[in-house]
């Protein structure tokens, strides 16, 4: 019995720190995203820094796939130098904010 009530509270613990996620504000973002705005507001955009990349346009991408992605730039799963400077220097309420303001674009 003990071991149940053990196991119970475990698995509320867990799903209750699912809902604690950092929820992004698209207008807060708005203030946040002058530097995105250079590269990835601007469709067919190439940069060429480190190489010749093509720079996706974020309107309409799901908040969550962009958290993720710059959580990846930040902890260095992903390389762009780029990126991970700015990735970097954002919080998460920062990086659900930009999310979510990209999200909230067509």
């Amino acid at each position: 019995m003990r071991r149940t009530k053990g196991l119970l509270v475990t698995a509320l613990l867990c799903a209750s720190g699912a809902a604690l996620a950092v929820q992004g504000n698209p207008d807060a973002g708005r203030k946040k995203v002058a530097m995105c705005l250079g590269c990835h507001g601007i469709a067919d955009y190439k940069t060429t820094f480190p190489t010749v990349y093509h720079v996706p346009k974020l309107g309409g991408q799901h908040p969550e796939y962009l958290v993720r992605a710059l959580q990846a730039y930040k902890s260095g799963e992903r390389s762009h130098p780029s990126m991970k400077g700015l990735a970097e220097a954002l919080s998460d309420q920062d990086m659900a904010d930009i999310a979510a303001f990209f999200g909230a674009q067509k």
